[in-house]
């Protein structure tokens, strides 16, 4: 018995100087451990801070654009960036939401470039479908452009003509015109762009200033829809099949479609004409 006793206590003693070698271990690879990730933090902090990364003129800023419509110096006009200033300062983030804010981009990427130092802006504008007028006005990039006056996407983001020409000064504004309040026509100008867009009769012109009847000018004359309704796509479609009518009669005698019922389309001669025709002859 005494025997087992005294070979128990040398296990415990042998066990206990073995547990505080491994906690001695422990603590030095923890030692050594925080000092590697010191060290590293500090070479990362140091490297940073060196003149190097640093932004100092907008030629450190690569643009990426899909369109094209916009020059890189347009694009470096709308950034809110301070030079010269640490490239880790710059908020990629902050960036992008500030070009995003601008009416004539709708998406808007920030990257950091290491090598070469700088930043990496990858963005897609918006593309106008239209002119927006409050009232008729001939534009063009001479003109003495309203406040009111403005472009609008197939979505129906409104853009400052102003604004927009400034930036594109060759830019080729769209052809197509619409007419009156964008407050009243927004609610349905996709359904309505997106209608007209796909239609074979060319429309120049969409005047909502009436919000119950909507007037569309075509190469064939002038259209004349009603309220915009679900039943627009099928009142474009009719007027393609109307695309026959100058065989069949003297445009200059016609004063409008009526396609307010697609069903039954209606074509609205104009009276003093026929009666001038008729007296002479």
């Amino acid at each position: 018995m005494a025997g087992m006793v005294s070979v128990s206590r040398t296990d415990l003693r042998y066990r206990r100087q073995k547990l505080r070698r491994q906690r001695q271990m422990k603590i030095i690879q923890a030692i050594w451990q925080t000092f590697a990730v010191s060290s590293l933090l500090g070479g990362l902090l140091w490297v940073a801070s060196q003149p190097m990364w640093v932004l100092s003129a907008p030629k450190q800023i690569e643009i990426e654009d899909g369109s094209r419509s916009l020059s890189p110096e347009a694009i470096s006009s709308l950034l809110v960036l301070s030079y010269p200033q640490s490239l880790w300062r710059i908020e990629p983030s902050r960036v992008a939401d500030s070009l995003t804010k601008q009416p004539t981009i709708a998406k808007a990427s920030v990257k950091r470039r290491l090598f070469p130092p700088g930043l990496i802006i990858d963005i897609q504008e918006r593309v106008p479908v239209a002119i927006a007028q409050r009232h008729h006005q001939a534009i063009t990039l001479h003109t003495n452009i309203a406040s009111s006056t403005g472009l609008l996407d197939a979505n129906g983001i409104w853009m400052p003509l102003k604004k927009y020409t400034s930036l594109n000064p060759t830019v080729k504004l769209p052809s197509l015109i619409v007419i009156g309040s964008f407050e009243q026509y927004r609610p349905y100008w996709n359904q309505l762009y997106q209608s007209v867009s796909q239609s074979s009769v060319q429309v120049m012109e969409i005047d909502c200033q009436d919000p119950t009847n909507i007037i569309l000018k075509t190469e064939l004359g002038y259209v004349h829809l009603g309220a915009v309704s679900p039943q627009i796509s099928e009142q474009i479609k009719v007027l393609a099949q109307m695309s026959h009518l100058p065989t069949q009669l003297n445009p200059n005698q016609i004063e409008y479609i009526d396609l307010k019922n697609p069903e039954s389309p209606l074509v609205q001669m104009n009276q003093k004409t026929l009666k001038s025709n008729s007296q002479t002859r």
